[in-house]
């Protein structure tokens, strides 16, 4: 009876060992199962873990035929009784311990764990970044093509075309209030060259500066940042009298304006799928055309109105020329207020590890895009997006009692040191030869370009002063008394003369030059003079009330017993009857509205023959037309070669636009377009000193130079990768 019992209680201590063995393999088989659904993103390599695990399974609890007898069948007994989930559990994942509580060996990785990052070879590292990357990439393709290209990308294009159209305002607004501000503030023509480099200069700083912050901040947010610059320093130097800070807030408004460029290719290019990039980007340039028609229309319309100003006494003036300045800074503000509305670019969000923040944009992409086409009822079905490997930073922490000045000056170095460090991976493999030609191309267009668009101008305006010079009437030995001048005298030379008891009255000079006269018992009242002189002459008995005339326009002159009452102080700016300004503007509206048949190429053609082809071949035709320079004998064939060659290189910068967006991964995306647009702001100030100063020189040098630096930037263009079959990574 007891031997009967004993066996009876045996085989159902076996059954409840048998039971437990199969509720342990049946958990680990769930467990494996979630584990690869979970993975199933994952590179190859993360895989690995499971190789060979059916021949563990296969092998486990068997040894010759026999169910072996391990630390938890020994200890059955001690644990009847237990709850059977728990005693699963923790034989799962508590494991075995060792002699070290568990803890590897100093060296080692516990058998079953995954290697830790610091233990393991940065080129390695390097190689699983690499390989998440490609797969991200992958993916993010797929997903922009499920969201597909609709109401979301054409709002959003409108939003950051506003803020490229502000990019092209201030290029051009410098060259257009120049002339105003240099006779309006008394400038010497040393002093006026500065206006033009310094915006130039504070663009280079600001295109590196931004571009290299958005990387770290945000595309969104940085913009914000830089337009707000540009839109309130633009408006307050509208207002502002002394030259110096005038100068001061045109270099910070260029300083704000330049991460528009960098950052807006960027952003638009993060939400558009391959087959769509090309020729979206493409037709995202021509707001920077549409600026520079704006502010030629603006200009034309508003700065030759002498009418449309006002005086607070004689210290302050505001004359048009302000008034455009005002209106350039429009379509910043309107930028600024639009681009509140839109969110940050979910590429960006995944390439810094926020996936719920990325998902939701993506969402808000999908169903935008849905509802306008009609078809609300479809669901975004993504799920789950791969998340590139994140690594920490080491950051040095600031006390939190410390001076608040004290902790934005670290925040400044800590994230100037982050753009530094994103800066240098533009130089490191695989896109280091990549950055070189880039720059390389950057440097040469645009060095060719803002050279020959000062060039240009600055032709014709020679041309104009020839002719202009040419009609000059020249009074010799003249002889008048008791005469009244009330009306306009321009473009005369007046030499040995002599005004007795003669009144000048309400009148204006232009361009006036009286030498070796006299002025004996005059009266001036009310007079302006505009490039007018008085060389060599003599005042006797003369009196001036409320007149312009002072020391720097009576040159080598006497004075004798004369007075000078409430004379008007500063400079004088009037553009009553002259036309000389409408043509300047209308000139460069015409140049700038020719590049639209070049936006419009090269759009439809951008992913149908390549940006390379388009880009080397642009720029090798633009060089070529140079070359008709030399018979440009006229205002009329000087401003056919200009829009010729307007023509021809907007195609160049369109594509160039396209592939340094395309060739750099999105870490270094906003840091490598801010470097190659920085680059181009340095070729533009060089361009501007060199080819400004061969005007009315020569012409052999600014062709041969324009054509040698176009088709070398071009050549090497061509020796740039394709693009075209490209994912954004």
């Amino acid at each position: 009876m007891d031997e009967t019992y004993n066996n009876r209680t045996s085989l159902v201590k076996g059954a409840k060992d048998i039971a437990k063995e199969a509720k342990r393999q049946a958990a680990r088989n769930l467990n494996k199962a979630v584990d690869r659904a979970s993975d199933e993103y994952s590179t190859q390599h993360s895989y690995n873990r499971f190789h060979n695990e059916g021949l563990e399974e296969d092998n486990y609890g068997q040894q010759d035929g026999h169910y072996r007898e391990n630390d938890d069948g020994a200890s059955s007994d001690n644990t009847e009784g237990h709850d059977d989930e728990d005693e699963i559990y923790e034989g799962e994942y508590q494991g075995v311990p060792s002699c070290n509580d568990g803890k590897p060996p100093d060296g080692h990785v516990a058998l079953g764990q995954p290697v830790s990052d610091s233990l393991k070879n940065p080129k390695d590292l390097e190689k699983e970044m690499q390989a998440d990357e490609e797969e991200l990439a992958q993916q993010y393709e797929l997903i922009l093509q499920e969201c597909g290209h609709g109401r979301f990308q054409w709002q959003l294009y409108f939003v950051l075309g506003l803020a490229l159209m502000s990019d092209g305002v201030e290029v051009f607004v410098v060259g257009f209030v120049l002339p105003s501000a240099e006779t309006d503030m008394c400038l010497p023509n040393s002093g006026a060259g500065w206006l033009g480099s310094i915006v130039y200069l504070g663009m280079m700083v600001g295109a590196f500066f931004w571009g290299g912050l958005s990387d770290r901040v945000g595309r969104k947010q940085i913009l914000l940042i830089s337009l707000s610059v540009n839109g309130f320093f633009a408006f307050l130097s509208s207002f502002v009298q002394g030259y110096n800070m005038f100068l001061f807030c045109r270099m910070v408004s260029g300083f704000g304006i330049g991460g528009a460029v960098p950052i807006v290719f960027s952003f638009f290019a993060e939400v558009l799928a391959r087959e769509k990039r090309g020729e979206h980007l493409s037709w995202l340039c021509m707001f920077w055309m549409i600026g520079g028609i704006y502010a030629s229309a603006m200009a034309w319309a508003i700065i030759p109105h002498y009418g449309w100003s006002f005086s607070m006494g004689s210290a302050y003036q505001f004359h048009s020329w302000r008034v455009f300045v005002v209106v350039c800074a429009l379509p910043c503000v309107s930028a600024v207020v639009t681009l509140t509305f839109m969110p940050e670019s979910p590429r960006f969000y995944l390439q810094i590890g926020k996936h719920d923040e990325a998902w939701m944009v993506l969402k808000h992409i999908h169903d935008t895009n849905m509802r306008a086409r009609g078809e609300p009822e479809r669901v975004f079905t993504v799920n789950r997006i791969k998340i590139p490997k994140q690594f920490d930073e080491l950051v040095e922490m600031q006390n939190e009692s410390a001076n608040p000045v004290l902790k934005v000056l670290f925040k400044m170095k800590s994230e100037l040191k982050g753009i530094w460090t994103t800066f240098v991976k533009c130089f490191n493999h695989p896109v280091k030869e990549n950055t070189i030609k880039l720059a390389a191309v950057w440097f040469t267009l645009s060095f060719g370009y803002y050279g020959l668009s000062v060039w240009f101008p600055d032709v014709i305006k020679h041309l104009q002063a020839d002719e202009y010079a040419s009609r000059v009437k020249i009074h010799n030995n003249e002889h008048l008394q008791d005469f009244t001048f009330n009306f306009t005298l321009e473009n005369q030379i007046h030499r040995n003369g002599l005004f007795l008891n003669d009144r000048f009255i309400a009148m204006k000079f232009k361009a006036v030059t009286f030498k070796d006269s006299s002025f004996v018992n005059c009266y001036f009242e009310d007079v302006s003079s505009v490039g007018s002189f008085f060389r060599n002459c003599t005042f006797v008995d003369s009196f001036f009330y409320n007149t312009d005339i002072d020391d720097s326009k009576l040159i080598n002159s006497r004075v004798i017993n004369s007075s000078f009452h409430h004379n008007k102080t500063g400079c004088q700016v009037t553009f009553e009857d002259d036309y000389s300004a409408y043509w300047v503007y209308f000139v460069n509206f015409l140049g700038t509205l020719a590049v639209l048949p070049g936006n419009i190429v090269s759009a439809l053609l951008m992913d149908k023959i390549g940006r390379l082809s388009m880009l080397g071949g642009s720029m090798v035709l633009s060089g070529i037309s140079c070359f008709f320079l030399w018979f440009g004998t006229s205002e009329s064939m000087m401003i056919f070669m200009l829009c010729l060659y307007n023509g021809l290189s907007i195609s160049a910068w369109n594509s160039l636009d396209v592939v340094t967006t395309e060739l750099y991964p999105t870490d270094r995306r906003g840091t490598g377009f801010g470097f190659c647009n920085a680059m181009c702001k340095l070729a533009a100030v060089l361009g501007n000193l060199i080819f400004g100063s061969l005007v009315g020189i020569t012409k052999a040098i600014p062709i041969l130079l324009a054509s040698s630096v176009l088709v070398g930037g071009g050549l090497i263009g061509l020796r740039l990768p394709d693009t075209r079959a490209n994912v954004l990574m």
